[in-house]
């Protein structure tokens, strides 16, 4: 095991673009709502204000969560996993967490053919 599987000293991996992907999950129900990236700075400002603080891939900006929408993440616990390069959100959430209106952006199943069904 390695320090970084084993210690306890945070040391994200982050990607070759600086981004490190970051799941959102309800704190109580345990719905996976949604999966966005953070670069180190998304990453200090979640932990500094308890509010969801993403990378923007598309718009080459950090976004917090509910800027826009008012459907705010607060951060109830942060986690990463065992060789660090995946961040788990436990969030307490303000309405819809897709931006599509959907209760969580996993709304859709994807069948043996490749097709999809919403459940």
């Amino acid at each position: 095991m390695t320090q970084a599987e084993m210690g306890a000293i945070l040391a994200p991996r982050w990607n070759a673009d600086g981004l490190i992907a970051a799941i959102a999950q309800d704190a109580v129900t345990k719905t996976v709502l949604m999966l966005a990236w953070m670069n180190e700075t998304a990453l200090h400002a979640t932990l500094k204000t308890g509010r969801a603080t993403y990378w923007s891939r598309s718009r080459s900006r950090l976004w917090v969560k509910g800027e826009e929408s008012g459907h705010a993440q607060r951060v109830i616990e942060v986690r990463i996993d065992c060789d660090q390069d995946a961040i788990l959100l436990l969030v307490e959430q303000d309405g819809p967490a897709c931006h599509t209106g959907a209760a969580d952006c996993f709304y859709r199943m994807v069948r043996p053919d490749g097709s999809l069904e919403r459940p």
